[in-house]
This record gives structure tokens, sequence and C-alpha cells, in this order.
């Protein structure tokens, strides 16, 4: 009697349960299931606010085995050898033995059951064969061995470029060819998930990105003053990929149909939008390192709305990188690419290794008053070094025994005294920066000149100085930090004064 009691009370308590009004949910798009033989609509039902799958849906498209015992009060799900057992009561399901949670528990409407969308990849996927994955933001389930990598796009206007950053998971091969007014992106897929590829406006070079005619594609629409384009591929977190491509505007207006050749290069226009190229004069700069700080696990600085420093470090660093380039036409390299932890000497090295003229180290300040606030240009200081760091500051040389008999003077500077000789020439750099960010209007803290030992600093073999460009504890300079405008106008302030360190250091040869 005591069994027959537990077996009704089950029962009654998953009728109580399962009760729901479909009529009275809202519409929900359905998913596609996508394998290389076909799509198929997979139908999606709000339930309690929880979107959920029809689990005789589920047994359709994926061959699974529903047994309802009604007297344990369980739903057993077997698909291949793995047997998944749900009860209508929990939102936990039993996966070979193992425990694990579910957004909600299966619900019953008449003689159907459903369970949470999650249920796919939390319960199904795991043992599935052929493999099954669940892709929520594109209300995808792909099956079988389908090539469907994700792909997104995020567009820059960075003076006269426009910058594509073209984001794949997992990283996919891929070419970049131009075809008429186009540029063609071909990934070795079957087929492409698209995610965000909106333009958020048009420019003179790019004008749409959008699928390209095949569903391995997408299409880059160029503008009416495009003239050329560069790509480049990147490293980017958990396996993806990422192709960088320039578009490169003309630097000449195109003169009317009909009208005579000028003799003459048509001037550039004055403005903010400086020539393609001007490039340096002998014995100026070559190449640039700029050290976008902090990285990997290393968060740095966080701001009260969650503003965090290694994302704003990289993100001007990369729009300091395109501004040089497409100005100066000089070698620019960044000590990291992505979201990467670079130990502080290895950023050092990276300058160091490729003969760079100058080295800068970008970063955002803290403070435990939020009202300290505006940027803040460091060099480094020789305090603390003693007699020694005066001595490297002034150079040295060793007599060392050469092949074939005799010596030869090596000039020897050991790493920890490699910026020493340099302080003359990162004091009027750092001089310089100071001043145009003054002239730029960038917020200016009150001791905004300073020398520090930073050990980012120490190992440089150039002119080097190190940029907090705000307080991101200040809540006015936190917005400005994150803001794209403010951002394009601390890059040119940048810029601005590497040109004048570059004019200044011209005159003293």
């Amino acid at each position: 009697m005591k069994v027959r009691a537990r077996a009704a009370a089950l029962i009654a308590a998953a009728c109580c349960l399962s009760i729901v009004l479909p009529a009275q949910q809202p519409a929900s798009a359905p998913y596609t299931v996508v394998s290389r033989e076909a799509r198929r609509p997979l139908a999606v039902r709000v339930v309690g606010g929880q979107e959920m799958f029809a689990l005789d849906d589920l047994a359709r498209l994926f061959s699974l085995t529903i047994r309802e015992d009604t007297v344990a009060g369980a739903l057993t799900v077997t698909a291949g050898a793995q047997t998944i057992v749900l009860s209508p009561q929990q939102p936990l399901a039993s996966v070979a033995g193992r425990m694990i949670s579910l957004p909600a528990a299966p619900v019953r409407d008449g003689r159907a059951w459903y369970v949470p969308v999650d249920f796919v990849s939390r319960a199904l996927a795991p043992g599935a064969t052929p493999r099954i994955e669940l892709r929520k933001p594109s209300r995808l389930i792909l099956t079988g061995d389908i090539r469907m990598p994700r792909v997104a796009a995020r567009v820059e206007p960075l003076g006269t470029l426009t910058r594509v950053t073209v984001d794949i998971a997992p990283a996919t091969p891929h070419s970049v060819a131009q075809d008429g007014t186009r540029l063609i992106v071909r990934f070795e897929a079957d087929a492409l998930d698209l995610g965000d590829l909106r333009v958020p406006a048009t420019t003179d070079t790019l004008q749409a990105i959008h699928l390209g005619d095949a569903p391995q594609t997408i299409a880059l629409d160029l503008g009416p003053r495009f003239a050329s384009f560069r790509a480049s591929d990147q490293s980017a977190p958990a396996g993806g990929g990422r192709i960088v491509i320039d578009l490169m505007s003309q630097t000449e207006a195109a003169p009317p149909p009909g009208a005579p050749q000028p003799a003459q290069p048509v001037p550039s226009v004055p403005g903010e939008t400086p020539p393609l190229l001007d490039m340096p004069p002998p014995g100026g700069l070559r190449t640039i390192v700029i050290d976008a700080g902090h990285g990997g696990d290393d968060n740095g600085a966080r701001g009260a709305k969650g503003t965090v420093e290694k994302t704003v470090t990289l993100s001007v660093a990369r729009r300091l990188k395109a501004a040089i380039e497409s100005r100066l036409g000089v070698r620019v390299l960044l000590t990291r690419e992505g979201d990467a932890a670079v130990a502080a000497d290895q950023r050092a090295a990276v300058a160091n290794n490729n003969k760079a003229d100058l080295f800068i180290s970008l970063h955002a300040n803290a403070s435990v008053r939020p009202g300290v606030a505006g940027a803040e240009v460091f060099y480094l200081s020789l305090e603390g070094y003693g007699e020694q760091g005066q001595r490297a500051s002034q150079g040295s040389a060793e007599a060392l025994p050469v092949v074939g008999g005799g010596s030869r003077e090596i000039e020897i500077t050991p790493w920890e005294m490699a910026q020493a000789r340099h302080i003359p020439e990162s004091t009027t750099f750092a001089r310089a920066i100071e001043a145009t960010l003054r002239e730029r209007g960038v917020p200016i803290s009150a001791r905004a000149l300073q020398q520090a030992p930073f050990r980012v600093l120490v190992g440089a073999n150039m002119p080097a100085v190190l940029v907090e460009m705000g307080f991101l504890t200040n809540a006015q300079d936190e917005h400005r930090l994150s803001a794209d405008d403010q951002q394009g106008a601390l890059v040119q302030a940048l810029l601005d004064g590497i040109l004048r360190y570059r004019s200044t250091a011209a005159g003293t040869r």
C-alpha cells in the first residue's frame, strides 16, 4: 500500500508540474539543425520564460529513444550507448551516472515532454556520435563533420585608412582577394556562421560587409576612394584566428570626367587627415615599438563601470599603430597582438631585438582617491642605480679577444642599464608627448611629467617613455578612455608627440 501511495503521489506531482498554457507564451524563432546533407528547422517553445525543445522533435532528429517511468517519476533518454535520466521535479540530469545541472526541469504539455535548450549542449552533446554542437547566439545546432566557423567583423576608421578586423572561431584557412569593387574573403569551410557584420558608418573606402555569393565567403563592398589594401593574419584566444584588413584611401582628388589632367599633383586638402605617407628623412625613425600594458591574467586597473586597463591599452595601441603606419610609413610593432601575458623584460626585448628607434609603453592609472585624474608621462629615473648608472649613461667599452688573435673594443651595456644612456633623449621624448597631450586638450594630471624606475623601461636600449593615459578610478577618465572618439584624440596627441620629437631630434644632429 505504501509503494502504491508513493507512486500515486509522484504521478500527481508530475502532472501538477507539467501544467503549461502554450497559447499564452510568446513565440520564439526556431533553431536550425545543420548537417552536410540538409538544414532542418527545430521548433522552440517558451515555458515560464525558458526556451525549450520538444523531446519528440529531438528524438526524430538525433535517433533518440524516450521511455517514461511514471512509477519512478523519471524520463530515460537513450542516445546510442549513452543513457540520460531526467526528473520532472528537478533541473538535473544523470548522464552515464554523472549529475549535471539544467536551467529548468522538464515540463509536460499533454502527451509531449519539453526540455530546456541547454539540454542539447549539457546532456546530449558530450557523448554524441556523430558530434552535436549547440550555438545559441546563432540559433544553430551543428551535427556531423560540417565545417562552419563563426565569423564576426568590426570596422575602425583610422585617418586615411579603414581597418576591418575579422575574427574566426575556430581558426580556418582563408584567402583575401579583390574582385572588381569588392574584396572577397574565402574560407575553407562548408558554410559560415555569421555574427555581427554591420558597418557603423560608411567610409570613403568601405560601404558594407555581407555574405558573399558563395556560402563560404564574405564580401567587402569598397568605397569610391579605395586605392589598395593589405591583409595580415593574427592569432586569437581559444584557438581562434583573426584577419586584419587595412583599406587605404586615395590621397589625391580625382578630376571630373572630361577634365584635362593637371600638370602637377593636386595638393591634399588641409585638415586633420594627413597624407598617406610622410616618409622620415635619412637617419630618422624607422621602427617604433608600442607596448600595450598588462594582458592575460593581469587585468591591470579596473574602473567602477568595469573598464579594464589591459583592454584599453590594447585598443589604443592598435589605433596608434595604424595612425603611425599611415602617416609616417614607419614600421610599427606591438609587444602583444591580443590578450596575452608578456613579461616586462620581454616587452623591452621586442624593441631591442628589432632595433627600434622609440619605445612607448601605454597604461591606465588607479588611485584610492576617485578625484585624482589626468594623463601622466614618465621616463626612467636613475635613482637607486648609483655610480653604475652614471657610468652606463656615459657608455663604456671593453677589449675582447677575437678569432685570429688580437682584440677588439666592444661596447657592453648590462641589460638593467640599457636605458641609462638614453635618459636625455627619453626626457626630450617625454616632454614632447606631455606638450602635445595638453595641446590636444587631453586632461592632464597635476604631476604630468615624472621620472620613475619602471621595470619595463629599464632594459629598453632606445628613447623610451611610459604614458599613463588617465585614471580608471576616476569616473570622467574611465568614460574618456573607453570612448572611441576620445581614444582617437589621445592617439592623435601621441602621434603629434612622436612628430615633435622627430623634428627636435633631427635638429640636434
